[in-house]
């Protein structure tokens, strides 16, 4: 495996730190330019299969203008293009505008886009995962980062708010990059293949002392996916470093997984999945790295479908 363009990135990030806002960013993110509106249009309408209410809410453009905009880029839900059968899965960052959790929306309130992307299943275009990759960074700080308002974070302590960021995308790669107030940089990178979605997050440690405690959450939420959205746990399994649910029939299946696995578990409330990792302790100006999965399985034997995912060598 060549050597991951988010190597370069996170260096790059660690010469400019993000700057502050004074005040929680709006919801919505009005589109910068022509070229942006376009794109977001098109992973809407085309994609997501967003209502006016939902561009509304995730782009503030009043229904006129959007309508206008449609009609300008001819972005219409039967003109959609086709993919090739060997297209890689599909992976898009998650617009917001809609709230990705069916239940306990008490837990993740006005959700941040910058880190969720929507990985949509190869049996059905119009079902897909969101991804929250990262959902919660801990530390012996405390708790280090939150993509939502829920419960505090060392920042919200201190009445910082942090800049709303954006997915960037280099060769069919997603990635985002961070830097908070007090030196810590951390970032994640999402490479789909026909088979599956490896994902990557590091961490570096800017900061005069060691770091430790350091746990990630990473949620997959299936509200989107078709047939994997009942408020349950009953369909879910738990293997290391592997959680996946299925289907009714059992037959088809969400499979995710980090290393090192830190804790699999699932909440039936969102309804959601987790194999939430955790790095190694970090001395002052050291990066960690962990490993994820994701990919979709049709068969009735998901042991062996483990074992299979393990042969490819995803960890090293």
């Amino acid at each position: 495996m060549s050597k991951p363009i988010w190597n370069t990135l996170a260096v790059m990030t660690l010469a400019f730190p993000s700057p502050l806002v004074a005040e929680e960013p709006p919801t919505h993110r009005k589109p910068t330019s022509e070229a942006d509106l376009r794109n977001w249009l098109e992973n809407m309408v085309w994609h997501h299969r967003f209502t006016t209410e939902e561009i509304t809410a995730a782009t503030g453009l009043s229904a006129r203008e959007i309508d206008a905009a449609l009609e300008k880029f001819d972005i219409h839900p039967e003109n959609k293009p086709k993919r090739g059968k060997d297209a890689p899965l599909l992976v898009l960052p998650y617009p917001g505008g809609r709230h990705p959790r069916i239940g306990f929306l008490e837990g993740a309130v006005n959700p941040q886009r910058e880190t969720k992307v929507s990985v949509f299943t190869p049996w059905d275009n119009a079902s897909y995962v969101v991804v929250d990759v990262p959902e919660a960074l801990w530390s012996n700080l405390g708790l280090t980062y939150l993509a939502h308002t829920h419960v505090p974070t060392i920042w919200s302590k201190q009445e910082i708010a942090l800049e709303p960021l954006e997915w960037g995308r280099i060769k069919g790669e997603y990635y985002i990059t961070r830097k908070l107030p007090n030196g810590i940089a951390f970032g994640a990178a999402v490479k789909p293949s026909i088979e599956a979605v490896r994902m990557e997050l590091w961490l570096t440690n800017g900061t005069k002392e060691k770091l430790s405690d350091l746990r990630v959450q990473n949620c997959v939420m299936l509200k989107a996916a078709k047939g994997f959205e009942q408020l349950t746990n009953d369909n879910k399994v738990f293997r290391g470093p592997y959680v996946a649910v299925h289907s009714p029939d059992k037959k088809r299946w969400i499979i995710t997984a980090w290393d090192p696995l830190h804790r699999g578990w699932a909440n039936q409330k969102c309804p959601c999945l987790h194999a939430d990792p955790k790095f190694p302790d970090c001395p002052p100006g050291e990066t960690k790295r962990l490993k994820g999965w994701l990919s979709f399985y049709e068969g009735s034997n998901i042991d062996a479908e483990f074992r299979r995912i393990d042969a490819t060598g995803w960890r090293k």
